[in-house]
């Protein structure tokens, strides 16, 4: 399944981690993919500042682009951030446990297309288009269920569905 909406503004990049925040579980993985300056690091920063400040944690959110992994501690999950732009071999993300953290943590996933047969089938796929106007075109793609209700909730960003 498809759905397309814009970002006008940072604002509604925060509606959409907040979103996110909301709807996010143990287990589940989003695939960030676009341009570089297209948002897909933003959208990543505020859904984990969102999260972590739900357990009273302010820290800095750095992009993983030169670690390739980020993790943060929830009180029952963790969040894995991975920017795999730098990735020279689909045989380095099982020796950073990313394999494992897909079943048991939330993963933000940069650069996806690196994941190869990694790649979580039930993931959700948020593709960032960069416009002319400096509004970025989001296509959300999905084949898992379990993301109809994330999606529901986003149509008050929408403006075309594709």
């Amino acid at each position: 399944m498809k759905h397309c909406f814009d970002l006008n503004s940072l604002e509604d990049t925060k509606l959409l981690a907040n979103v996110l925040a909301e709807t996010l579980v143990a287990g589940d993985t989003v695939l960030l993919s676009g341009p570089v300056g297209a948002g897909k690091t933003e959208l990543a920063r505020m859904y984990i500042q969102t999260r972590l400040q739900e357990i009273g944690a302010v820290e800095d959110v750095p992009s993983p682009t030169f670690t390739l992994v980020q993790v943060y501690e929830l009180h029952d999950t963790e969040i894995w951030h991975a920017d795999l732009y730098r990735l020279t071999a689909v045989d380095e993300l099982y020796e950073l446990g990313l394999d494992q953290a897909f079943e048991d943590s939330i993963c933000l996933i940069e650069w996806p297309e690196r994941l190869g047969s990694l790649r979580p089938q039930s993931a959700l796929s948020i593709a960032f288009e960069l416009r002319e106007d400096d509004r970025r075109r989001v296509s959300l793609e999905w084949t898992d269920s379990k993301w109809n209700t994330t999606v529901s909730l986003l149509s008050f960003m929408t403006k075309t569905q594709g």
